[in-house]
């Protein structure tokens, strides 16, 4: 009866193979479409979609992690910590602006100093002082 389904006995059974695997993602496609589902978005969800939002979520949270390992590097650390995950992403201009009305608890603030406080350049002031021997 071909075309009617699994033969019986037919060699070895295939083995379970996750959605997850399948895209090639780490993400869980699975609880991801289930989510979606349960969260009413919409009446019928795709099987695209929940594959699609894995990869974009993945995607972004590799993105987050790595500038947090580069911050953690270069404060010669070996743990990322919320410090270093808000230095990551608001000195990143467009992760910046996707995260920018989200507070990181204890990731403190960015460091800045407005110019005005900062103490003024020894060669800046002496070309003034000599401009104004000059009148």
């Amino acid at each position: 009866m071909a075309g009617r389904g699994k033969a019986i006995g037919s060699g070895a059974a295939k083995k379970a193979m996750s959605r997850s695997s399948k895209a090639g993602l780490q993400f869980p496609v699975g609880r991801i479409a289930r989510f979606l589902k349960a969260g009413k978005y919409a009446e019928r969800v795709g099987a695209g979609a929940p594959v699609y939002l894995a990869a974009v979520l993945e995607y972004l949270a590799a993105e987050v992690l790595e500038l947090a390992g580069n911050a953690a590097r270069d404060n010669k650390k070996t743990r990322i910590v919320p410090r270093h995950i808000q230095l990551a992403v608001r000195n990143d201009e467009e992760l910046s602006r996707l995260l920018g009305t989200v507070t990181i608890a204890s990731g403190g603030v960015m460091p800045n100093i407005h110019n005005l406080l900062l103490p003024k350049k020894a060669g800046g002031s002496a070309k003034a002082a000599a401009g104004d021997d000059d009148n």
